[in-house]
């Protein structure tokens, strides 16, 4: 099996995908509320709450906020004990404890855990002073907790389809989700979701190594 060095990349990349169109379709169901944010996409590191005020240029049609997913940490597990983490007490035989120049393989399965992150904008203090209302401050509530749910909705209904190699589609453990904020007018919250990367993905496109070499010397 070989693993593409653009699988982290994909797996954010479907993830995130997963979830805009599960918060998308928010509206159709409930009037009123907001659909997938206009700042959309995969960050390195944490993300900063920017343009949860619609300082994306908010287009018709569009809504407010901003919705990423990121990486926090990539490990080693194996296909029987995923997601728990291998060390150096790992069995003798199998690859996974103590590494030496007589053992530079791969692990049997890479695991990354993924971070969706949600920022919406809230009501602030009038400019006299007063805070916001209790009714404003509860439709506000209202968009974060459908968010909250629509992003699960988004993880356990579409992510494990985007791997088609395997029969079952991508494996995956769904973490807890966790309120952040605020940060200036922006609220949201974090969704964790671990991902075993023992798909079997096709070489990366010559084409695709070139695009990526090229974007990087150019940044310099």
């Amino acid at each position: 099996m070989t693993l593409s060095m653009l699988a982290i990349h994909q797996a954010a990349q479907n993830l995130l995908d997963c979830v805009c169109t599960a918060v998308d379709a928010l509206p159709l169901s409930l009037p009123g509320l907001a659909g997938c944010p206009c700042r959309v996409g995969v960050v390195p590191a944490a993300p900063a709450a920017d343009g949860c005020d619609g300082g994306c240029s908010v287009g018709p049609g569009e809504w407010p906020g901003q919705l990423t997913v990121n990486v926090v940490r990539l490990f080693a597990t194996d296909a029987q004990t995923f997601p728990r983490e291998v060390g150096p007490s790992a069995s003798a035989g199998t690859g996974l404890g103590v590494r030496s120049l007589k053992n530079c393989a791969m692990p049997q399965v890479t695991a990354v855990e993924l971070l969706v992150t949600l920022f919406r904008c809230v009501p602030g203090p009038t400019d006299e002073g007063c805070p916001p209302s209790m009714a404003e401050l509860d439709a506000a509530a209202m968009q974060y907790h459908a968010d909250m749910l629509a992003v699960q909705q988004g993880v356990l209904c579409c992510f494990a389809g985007t791997d088609t190699s395997r029969r079952n589609g991508r494996r995956y453990v769904m973490g807890q989700t966790t309120t952040i904020g605020p940060a200036g007018a922006c609220v949201g919250f974090q969704t964790r979701v671990t991902v075993a990367l023992d798909d079997s993905l096709p070489p990366v496109p010559v084409a695709a190594l070139v695009a990526v070499e090229s974007a990087t010397l150019g940044s310099f």
